[in-house]
């Protein structure tokens, strides 16, 4: 078992057990469930900069990266700094997150919020939308090209963009339909953990132009953005870069200012 397949299996049951603690019908009747989601699909179109930052405190491959912060600061500090997009982990056992991280973020920003989570069943884009998510992740390694279908078209009803993350060409091909917005490639290896911006460009030209292009995993530096524009991205999740810094906000200032 890699460790994809044991995030999954864990996963299953966590759900299950959501379910039995918080009916759906208590979902649908959070204050935050009528908002209506601005795009960061049509954000990153028009974005000079497109940066999605992370807050993300640990991660499988890196153990911890900050667990001192506050997720309101580092969430205004974002949004002072000009990101198109937030990325907040809400996994708690291997990524440190929560939920209330993504309530929190939502009552200290306005920017497009994307939940990022291991997204299996319904259940969990019902969660997205009560706790102020804009956006949800699938993840094609995963998932079935019938899931991605049912999941995509589900969050789409709830007025929620749709960020599908491949990690190879055969991933790509099962996914690409019309209820997607983006299309992320992971430039991290899931078996090896090994990061290459050569996924990136390999993979460019087969994604169909109709969706916004976002590249994963490993860029922190200008020069990698820089080096992926020209095979059209327009998006660029950046997480532990900011994270491992004492005031991510300042540090992503900094970083736009220099990228633009």
């Amino acid at each position: 078992m890699n460790i994809l397949d044991k995030i999954i299996a864990d996963k299953y049951k966590e759900v299950a057990l959501r379910k039995q603690l918080i009916p759906v019908k208590q979902l649908e009747q959070s204050v935050l469930f009528e908002r209506k989601s601005p795009s960061l699909a049509r954000a990153l179109g028009t974005s000079a900069s497109g940066i999605i930052a992370e807050h993300k405190r640990r991660s499988p491959s890196k153990a911890t990266i900050n667990n001192n912060l506050n997720v309101q600061d580092v969430a205004s500090g974002y949004e002072q700094a000009g990101v198109c997009g937030m990325s907040v982990l809400t996994d708690g056992k291997y990524f440190g997150g929560s939920l209330d991280d993504l309530l929190m973020a939502r009552a200290a920003a306005q920017l497009p919020l994307l939940r990022k989570e291991f997204v299996i069943d319904t259940y969990q884009i019902l969660e997205a939308k009560a706790y102020g998510a804009d956006v949800i992740l699938l993840i094609a390694a995963v998932l079935t090209r019938e899931e991605i279908k049912t999941l995509s078209e589900f969050a789409k009803s709830l007025g929620l963009d749709v960020l599908l993350e491949v990690h190879n060409l055969e991933e790509l091909q099962k996914s690409v339909m019309p209820s997607l917005d983006m299309l992320g490639v992971n430039n991290r290896n899931l078996k090896t953990f090994e990061v290459s911006l050569e996924t990136s460009k390999s993979l460019s030209a087969e994604i169909p132009d109709d969706f916004v292009k976002v590249s994963e995993s490993g860029i922190s530096s200008i020069e990698a953005i820089k080096a992926l524009q020209p095979y059209g991205y327009k998006g660029f999740l950046i997480g532990e870069n900011f994270m491992k810094t004492d005031d991510p906000g300042a540090s992503a200032t900094e970083f736009i200012k220099q990228l633009i």
